[in-house]
């Protein structure tokens, strides 16, 4: 099924790619996560009721009408771009009229990723490469923070892993790598999800 018709399905548009203004240099264009990639990621890692999810540099949304749809839990997306941010508001208007039925709340917010402020019941993090290293940094650190403040295991989703996100998560945090999800058929080696986690026990000995 072709991406436009899975949007239709969802009553969402979310086809399409976006650059940033000319001199933008920390954060790349909008361009949706594939919805084969969505599908082969969720038949390998499963979300339950009691997590939240939060998806930085959310687009259109499409990422989190997926995960509001099939697993009806909490999402919050985060969008810089005005214009993109726009459009989010607008599928959500559509949207919600064939998802009634589903309770979790699903929402975006405007505004820079680095100052999003990370919530006590938040531990799903997904990231589509949105931003340069040093943002990606910040957010991170305020991920830690929030978890030594409220202690609780979290996931960070990352599909599309740069090779600086992966040396930094692998050498100044204490996230470990639990999952790899490949996506059958691609020929870009970069083209699979990586799953990092940090346990609350892990969490609560260093507090300790």
């Amino acid at each position: 099924m072709g991406e436009r018709k899975l949007d239709r399905s969802l009553s969402i548009r979310t086809v399409g790619i976006r650059e940033w203004g000319f001199g933008e240099v920390h954060y790349n264009r909008y361009e949706a996560t594939p919805y084969t990639a969505l599908d082969k990621l969720f038949e390998r890692y499963r979300l339950d009721k009691s997590d939240s999810v939060v998806d930085f540099g959310c687009g259109r949304g499409r990422v989190a009408f997926y995960i509001h749809n099939r697993f009806h839990v909490p999402v919050t997306g985060i969008e810089a771009n005005d214009k993109t941010y726009e459009e989010a508001l607008s599928n959500i208007e559509t949207y919600r009229l064939r998802a009634k039925h589903i309770r979790a709340p699903i929402e975006f917010k405007y505004g820079l990723a680095e100052h999003y402020e990370i919530q006590p019941e938040e531990n799903k993090f997904y990231f589509f490469n949105p931003f340069s290293i040093k943002i990606f940094r910040q957010v991170v650190n305020n991920i830690l923070e929030s978890v030594k403040e409220n202690p609780r295991t979290v996931d960070l989703i990352i599909y599309y892993p740069t090779a600086q996100y992966k040396q930094f998560l692998k050498k100044d945090t204490p996230f470990q790598l639990i999952n790899k999800v490949k996506i059958p058929g691609t020929i870009d080696r970069r083209e699979k999800f990586l799953i990092y986690r940090l346990r609350q026990e892990d969490i609560e000995l260093e507090i300790g």
